[in-house]
């Protein structure tokens, strides 16, 4: 083993013990590894009462339980605040979505072992490019009250941290994937085979002026044991007002 991966090996191993710990510290049940990597609070089910019990049944044994959309937003006046503020236009959007997001139920249910829990909060998770290698590394970071308190959170974090993968992600994230150098008007990702991954993927294109607005495609994918077409019309709805709005 070199010296680098050995490095590597060593704050993977701290990374896994710290949260250990952490749960410990904080007299945390857990009735998996799995749950060592979660920071939310989360409910079980009672699946025998849960209105959408047989809709989950059905989704979760389809041979691909989630599904993708694709749709615009007009980011022209978020655009704007953001640039006013100088905060990472990438940071700043990662935190619009997926606080638009945690305001929707649909989006906060999740397979926990045998279980369907719900969160209370979900966090982020996103890609951020280094460019010497143009490989990426996937930075956690917990959602804050405020844009200005996450993005300078996030900042600090992804620019800290130096290994590309700091052990596996919790159930409790939004995945976030933006791609600025593509605008799209579809996008796919890679399957891992396990039909109970229901963490919520959102991506975004390249930017572009149409009449005068700022347009920009976003992705959304979700497991359709939990969401629903209608689910992703309220998220794009949130997620405009809040651009709108900021």
């Amino acid at each position: 083993m070199g010296r680098e991966t050995a490095k590597t090996a060593i704050s993977r191993h701290c990374f896994y013990i710290e949260k250990i710990c952490d749960k410990v510290d904080k007299n945390l049940e857990v009735n998996s590894l799995e749950g060592y990597f979660m920071a939310n609070t989360y409910k079980i089910i009672d699946e025998k009462t849960w209105d959408r019990a047989m809709h989950c049944m059905v989704f979760r044994n389809s041979v691909e339980p989630a599904f993708c959309v694709t749709f615009n937003v007009d980011i022209t006046n978020f655009l704007e605040k953001v640039r006013k503020q100088r905060f990472s236009f990438t940071l700043a959007f990662v935190y619009a979505i997926c606080k638009s997001a945690n305001e929707i139920e649909a989006f906060r249910y999740r397979f926990l072992e045998k279980n369907i829990v719900l969160f209370d909060k979900v966090d982020t998770a996103f890609t951020y490019l280094n460019k010497d290698t143009e490989l990426f590394k996937v930075v956690n970071v917990p959602m804050q009250d405020t844009m200005k308190e996450y993005v300078e959170l996030a900042a600090r974090t992804a620019e800290e941290q130096k290994e590309y993968f700091t052990g596996p992600l919790g159930n409790d994230v939004f995945q976030c994937s933006p791609m600025p150098w593509v605008t799209y008007t579809h996008i796919s990702h890679t399957n891992s085979g396990k039909k109970d991954n229901a963490t919520p993927l959102f991506d975004w294109g390249k930017y572009y002026e149409h009449d005068g607005r700022v347009i920009m495609p976003v992705s959304v994918q979700a497991h359709h044991s939990f969401v629903d077409g209608i689910h992703v019309g309220k998220l794009v709805d949130r997620l405009q007002k809040y651009l709108d709005e900021l």
